[in-house]
């Protein structure tokens, strides 16, 4: 059967790279929408032309430009967004309600997989303030997409590992220290964590599998679900020693949120949820919805251990 054109909307950005990647290697026709107005952000550009000369098909559009994105979509079969919904970084998930209006007026798409790849937003309507604008904007996108009757995909990846293993799970650090840490609580609280790579691949396995139609996909492997007091010791066995350790209460959390950023506040109440709250491992999978690792044995993922090893 032949494969998909696959249109991958944020190719450049940090999950959008590896999104590209995974789809040439599962040879797919892969474009990327890039923005004409892109300057002279050369790091952008040069990445645009590796790209091309791995065979990627560059179109030109823009959100700014309705009709650049309503021809963009017609020379694909699907569409995946990957544009930041990290406030630190840039938030724009409310932008895809221009590309769902695109992609109904192009009429051809067979699939979307709009910018999740989180957090299941569905399962967070109880969500503290200011965190929880990410998730009822994915809600507003996901309800603009079923009333444009899109078929769709959403990836519920859970916690970036470069993002949560890289600090041990403390915000604002991406190095584990080889001194300290501070554990949420007693650092027993269950997380998922999934190399960004791993992502890519199990997400590009979904666009042509029934099974994963108009469902949400979860990615959980099963090694990799460990609380952050399991991630510490790992990396403690690697590096042959034992850090000291401290610990914050949930009180302690929130009250040292006041005063920060609003940027700030909204990544730090994300990490509340996830580890004092354990919203990523407190439900079940329902049987409308599935698991990536179970539909696709034959990936083999990086489990924390590995993962961990490059920061020796």
């Amino acid at each position: 059967m032949k494969k998909s054109k696959v249109l991958i909307v944020g190719g450049t950005g940090y999950l959008g790279k590896r999104l590209v990647k995974a789809s040439l290697s599962e040879g797919h026709e892969t474009y990327i929408l890039y923005r004409p107005e892109i300057g002279v952000d050369i790091e952008k550009v040069q990445l645009l032309l590796s790209f091309k000369e791995q065979g990627c098909k560059l179109v030109s559009g823009s959100f700014n430009d309705y009709i650049s994105l309503v021809n963009a979509c017609k020379l694909v079969d699907v569409v995946i967004c990957a544009i930041s919904g990290v406030h630190i970084r840039s938030h724009q998930i409310l932008l895809q309600l221009k590309l769902v209006d695109a992609i109904k007026e192009a009429g051809n798409i067979k699939r979307f997989l709009p910018s999740e790849f989180g957090t299941d937003p569905a399962r967070m309507g109880d969500a503290m303030e200011p965190g929880r604008v990410t998730f009822d904007d994915k809600m507003e996108v996901r309800k603009a997409i079923k009333e444009a009757g899109i078929p769709f995909t959403y990836i519920s990846a859970n916690c970036f590992a470069g993002y949560f293993l890289g600090g041990l799970c403390q915000p604002g650090s991406i190095i584990p220290s080889t001194h300290s840490v501070v554990l949420f609580g007693d650092g027993n609280i269950k997380g998922i964590y999934v190399d960004e790579d791993d992502i890519a691949k199990y997400t590009i396995k979904t666009i042509e599998d029934p099974r994963t139609l108009n469902k949400t996909v979860y990615i959980r492997p099963p090694e990799n679900i460990l609380s952050q007091r399991e991630v510490v010791q790992i990396w403690e066995k690697l590096i042959g020693k034992e850090l000291h350790k401290s610990s914050i209460s949930a009180e302690e959390f929130l009250s040292r949120m006041e005063g920060q950023s609003y940027e700030e506040k909204v990544g730090m109440s994300h990490y509340y949820h996830v580890c004092f709250e354990g919203c990523l491992t407190n439900f079940e999978i329902g049987e409308e919805d599935v698991e990536a690792c179970h539909l696709y044995p034959e990936i083999k993922y990086t489990n924390v251990h590995d993962y961990m090893k490059r920061y020796l």
